[in-house]
């Protein structure tokens, strides 16, 4: 008996100090690693810049009196979203948008200027994350991290704007973050808050499923789902059961048609086709079938294709043998970058294909592009070139003919870029595989 209990001791011990080295290694190599002392300077300078904006650059209103006017009516026992209404129109916007702009009233008395504090910080930790994304994915030079940092349009968005843009695109990186370490599940209710103050997210949900399918088995799959469903249903509940047919009606419209004017993108359409019917179901079409096309022939080129993925699973013949909730797949784990990849890659076809992008929508994309210049095979220069073409675009006002058949011609050089780059394997190697099970096990 005490031979075996010094054994579990010395076990022990040794599993202890194998933790404490590994966790030891882990931290050398992060700061061995050049771009993270330059991505700390990145956030410490831009929240220098971002605090030099809010002091001496006037702030321009646009939503935030609406923002407020229909928080006020929520708070004030207002259920019907009918009447939740600004001096730019009904609220639009799922229900999380009314709580974060609630605790924002709450923080801020409803001022501007404590708001754009408020913003300014929200900023620096959106940076952050991006930044910290792209520093695990290691696709981008150290150098080009600094991309991140310098648009005019994406400043104004934040803190000159506060447009709740800036909300939903933070919760959707933090949720980028969770799946690069395979929280899947905590991910998905990220991702399902991100979707509740702004719909716009959900461009990423087509590549986001596939990258699900891959990650975990069919229960797990759908458990995550179920999750992110719930999320929807909890934050709206309070409108579900008092008014449910005008909360619906009003945060998930689809069908909304944006005023030409303010449209960056397809402003040399004449707006009598820019606005009707037939204009929407043809970018609808482009945009599912670039989906398709780039999902078979790119995202699931080591599978053999869409159908060779879903035989490989045999999703629909037969149910696991375990009835696992697990975050991982016993068999593989996605690489970081094949999952950033696909992500970012899928909500850019959808901003392609958008009839109309506002000047906030920028946000949508704009932390993506340094990731998606590098993933192409385009020279160094080309690349600068591209990207600063789509900031001069984005800060032409108003929009013109010109400025938005530039976008769009840029937008696709970069689609192209991305269609030709060579399909890099999607599952991490098996030695590195076998590697992260004995340090977790250890």
């Amino acid at each position: 008996m005490a031979g075996a209990s010094e054994a579990s001791s010395s076990a022990s011990l040794r599993g202890s100090r194998s933790r404490r080295h590994g966790k030891e290694k882990n931290r050398s190599d992060l700061f061995q690693n050049p771009k993270v002392p330059f991505a700390l300077a990145l956030i410490l300078a831009d929240a220098i810049l971002v605090g030099l904006i809010i002091a001496y650059v006037p702030y321009t209103k646009i939503d935030w009196d609406a923002y407020m006017s229909q928080v006020s009516g929520f708070i004030g026992g207002e259920r019907d979203y009918g009447n939740l209404k600004g001096d730019t129109g009904p609220l639009v916007y799922p229900a999380g948008f009314l709580y974060v702009y609630s605790a924002v009233q709450n923080l801020t008395g409803g001022e501007v200027f404590p708001a754009q504090i408020l913003f300014g910080v929200l900023y620096v930790v959106n940076l952050a994350i991006v930044l910290f994304i792209y520093v695990k994915t290691d696709v981008v030079p150290w150098w080009a991290l600094s991309l991140l940092c310098l648009s005019k349009r994406i400043h104004s968005i934040f803190v000159l704007r506060l447009f709740n843009d800036c909300f939903a695109m933070t919760l959707l990186h933090a949720s980028m973050a969770l799946f690069l370490y395979r929280k899947w599940h905590f991910g998905m209710v990220v991702f399902s808050g991100a979707v509740s103050i702004k719909m716009n997210v959900l461009l990423y949900a087509p590549p986001l499923l596939l990258l699900l399918l891959k990650a975990m088995n069919i229960i797990g799959v759908v458990s995550a789902l179920a999750g992110a469903a719930l999320v929807q249903i909890l934050v709206g509940l309070p409108f579900l059961i008092t008014y449910p047919v005008s909360y619906i009606a009003n945060a998930f419209d689809l069908g909304r048609v944006f005023i030409h004017f303010w449209s960056v993108n397809f402003k040399f359409v004449p707006e009598r086709v820019f606005v009707s019917k037939e204009f929407a179901v043809c970018l609808l079409i482009v945009h599912l079938c670039l989906l398709v096309a780039f999902a078979n022939y790119k995202w699931c080129k080591h599978e053999g294709g869409i159908i060779g993925f879903v035989r490989s699973r045999h999703f629909f013949l037969k149910l696991p043998s375990s009835f696992s909730f697990s975050d991982v797949s016993t068999s593989r784990i996605l690489t970081k970058e094949h999952i950033v990849t696909t992500m970012f890659v899928g909500n850019f076809i959808g901003i392609i294909c958008a009839r109309s992008l506002h000047y906030q929508f920028y946000s949508w994309y704009f932390y993506s592009l340094p990731f998606l210049l590098w993933r192409t095979l385009f020279p160094t220069w080309l690349r600068l070139i591209l990207f600063v073409g789509i900031e001069v675009c984005w800060n032409v006002y108003p929009s013109t003919p010109v400025s938005s058949g530039l976008l769009l011609c840029l937008h696709f050089i970069i689609l192209m870029g991305l269609w030709f780059a060579p399909s890099d394997n999607p599952y991490q190697l098996k030695e590195d595989h076998e590697s992260q099970r004995h340090r977790k096990h250890n």
